[in-house]
Parts: structure tokens; sequence; C-alpha cells
């Protein structure tokens, strides 16, 4: 067998929000290098369909659980069918669109603070708590430039979601440790998933848009899908308490 120090053969990896976009890329490209993959959401039809694309040439048994992690229940549901796991992905994320300060509603906040932070946290403490990370193992969390490296109008709820899950991710770093257990993150800018596609920007927007990152264009799910997985295996094994920017040089152009 060919050396491949970013194989991720022999690993179980669990991927959050999973269905469709940057999760649904990484469960397709970890099974591609040989992990068994967990795959959840709380989409069936969905979840399903990304189930039966997943590589299963190393003879993984990959399984799909559907669970809404952004309540107690949805957690406690999902720790009560995994396995051990090498890796996590925390990925389940949501947007609203564009709000201003001056409109924010209280559900807005909550609704955003609850799926893109708290859940994060609440599953993290649980799969620490039941030992359902192997030692050694890999945390991953989505996070974003928006709200820790950009800022602009209109993303505040956004923003504010995305950095305290940074922050947590430190924290988490740092108490995991003596298990030998790594946390990181993975910051993309502007990718090309249907979350792009809430606020009301038409083509032409997007295009004035996409010429402020420097390789003039927004970026694909495989390609943020791909640094995740590099988290995830043992290529990064001296890599913890950081985040990798996936942007397409859009900050250092700003």
């Amino acid at each position: 067998m060919s050396y491949n120090p970013y194989s991720l053969e022999n690993k179980t990896i669990l991927v959050t929000g999973a269905s469709s976009g940057i999760g649904k890329a990484t469960a397709i490209e970890c099974a591609k290098l040989g992990a068994t993959v967990v795959v959840t959401a709380r989409n069936e039809e969905r979840l399903s369909a990304v189930l039966a694309e997943l590589d299963a040439s190393y003879g993984q048994k990959h399984q799909m659980i559907i669970a809404d992690i952004s309540t107690s229940e949805g957690i406690n549901q999902l720790i009560s069918t995994l396995p051990v796991l090498d890796g996590v992905y925390s990925n389940a994320g949501i947007a609203i669109g564009n709000s201003p300060i001056k409109f924010i509603g209280e559900d807005q906040l909550q609704s955003l603070m609850q799926t893109n932070t708290y859940s994060h946290v609440m599953l993290a403490k649980m799969l620490f708590k039941k030992k359902l990370i192997a030692k050694n193992g890999s945390m991953v969390f989505t996070a974003s430039i928006g709200g820790t490296l950009s800022y602009g109008p209109g993303n505040t709820l956004y923003g504010m979601s995305k950095n305290a899950l940074l922050a947590f991710a430190k924290y988490a770093a740092i108490e995991f440790a003596p298990r030998g257990i790594r946390v990181n993150c993975v910051s993309p800018g502007m990718i090309e998933t249907p979350l792009i596609n809430l606020d009301a920007l038409t083509d032409e927007d997007k295009a004035i848009d996409a010429d402020k990152y420097l390789l003039k264009r927004y970026g694909k799910p495989e390609e943020v899908a791909r640094t995740t997985a590099f988290l995830l295996g043992d290529a990064s094994s001296f890599i913890t308490g950081t985040t990798i920017v996936v942007d397409g040089g859009y900050i250092v152009n700003h």
C-alpha cells in the first residue's frame, strides 16, 4: 500500500449538518479517504441521499442518524446511538439573511445562537463527558470569516454566533488536551452553498462581491471539506486551538 499521511482509513468520523453544503461535501471526502462516516441531520430524505453517495471501497459500513441537535432531546438521541469516534466535524448551522441591528428580534437571536453556538457547545460537552471521542481524536467546528475577521452591516447575528463558537473551540482545545483530543476550526469565506441565497443578492451583486476575492470567485464546498479532512486526520497531529481560513484570499485583500 502506498504511503498516504492524509488517509482516514480505520477512523470513525461524525459529521453533523451532513445533508447539504459543506457538511455533505466533508462526509463524501472523508469516506473517499477511508473513514467510516456517521452522518446526521434533520432531513431524512436528503440525508439518505448523502449516505447512498458515500464511498465504501475500503469496506466501511457508514451510518446515518436523524437528529435535531439544536435541541437537548436531539443531542441525547444522537449521543445514545453513537459509536466511539476518532473525529467529529461539528458543522450544523443556519443563517437568516441580512438583519440590521435595529431590526434584530429576540426570536432571531435565540434561534441563531441556539443552532450555531449552543448546540455545538452542548454536543461537545456530551461527547467529551461520555468519552465518545477516542484519545488522540480530533474535533473541528465550522466558524466563518464573518464576525471573526470580516465585519459588515446586517451580519451581526451570524457573526456573533460564529465568533462565540470560535472562542469556545479554543477553550475546548485547552480542556480536551489531557486526553490528546485536538480542537480546531475552519473559517470559510463565501462558499457556493444554499446559505448564500438567503440574502436578496442578484447574480450581478454576487459577481461584484466575488471580485473582492484574490481568486475572483466564491469557494466550493469540497475545498472546505479537504481542509476539514486534513484537520480530522493524523497529518495535522500537532495542530490544535487554531483556525484555518479558507477564503480565496479575501482577508488579505481587505
